[in-house]
């Protein structure tokens, strides 16, 4: 079998594909790279540049493949691994939501919490220009998607709650999306996942020690 070796650091979105991993269950192997000086790799470095040229993770490599992109690690993963079941049957009404919401969560979310982030300001006149409209529009429907539902995609916990679940947890974390209770009961359910735990203990674990 091909080996999986995830290219992260543990204070970055390549928590999600650990998540991931650790939910499809099979062996893998980590190689932390540093924003700086933190790890003996560097993000910048030609070695992992040849693998990512962007400089950034996560990346996956799983034999002569290689993945970047969180989404499309999530989404990869689900599909070299059927038997993790972490993947609607196709033409399913569960797969067009799964689709859906995984990619929304790589595109609008991303862009909207990125923009409010950075101080980005949308006007009323220019919110068709972007992909997400507004902030305030992309919070009401993620906050409608998952009220009163356990997972984002059918009956079952798939890839996309790893992904769509990820980006609600970060932003609750760090405030960069309000406190609802549809989107606290829905991350609160993800997160109690022994697969989660078990991915943000390793990862927090490699988090280098200040001094």
């Amino acid at each position: 079998m091909a080996e999986l070796i995830l290219y992260t650091n543990p204070m970055s979105r390549g928590r999600i594909a650990r998540w991931m991993l650790e939910e499809v269950g099979q062996p893998y192997a980590v190689q932390y790279l540093g924003y700086g000086p933190e790890f003996p790799m560097s993000m910048k470095s030609p070695d992992y540049l040849a693998i990512n040229p962007m400089g950034k993770v996560p990346a996956l490599t799983h034999g002569d493949a290689v993945v970047t992109e969180g989404a499309a690690i999530c989404a990869y993963l689900a599909d070299a691994f059927p038997d993790a079941g972490l993947k609607p049957a196709p033409g399913t009404v569960a797969a067009a939501a799964y689709y859906r919401w995984l990619f929304y969560a790589a595109g609008p979310i991303e862009a909207a919490i990125t923009d409010r982030s950075l101080g980005v300001t949308v006007t009323p006149e220019k919110a068709r220009m972007v992909g997400y409209g507004s902030y305030d529009a992309v919070i009401d429907a993620i906050e409608a998607a998952v009220t009163g539902r356990p997972f984002i995609a059918g009956d079952g916990f798939t890839a996309a709650d790893v992904y769509f679940g990820s980006q609600i947890g970060f932003g609750l974390q760090f405030g960069s999306m309000p406190e609802r209770p549809g989107l606290r009961r829905y991350w609160e359910g993800l997160s109690q996942r022994p697969a989660y735990k078990r991915a943000a203990e390793l990862d927090d674990a490699a988090i280098p020690k200040r001094d």
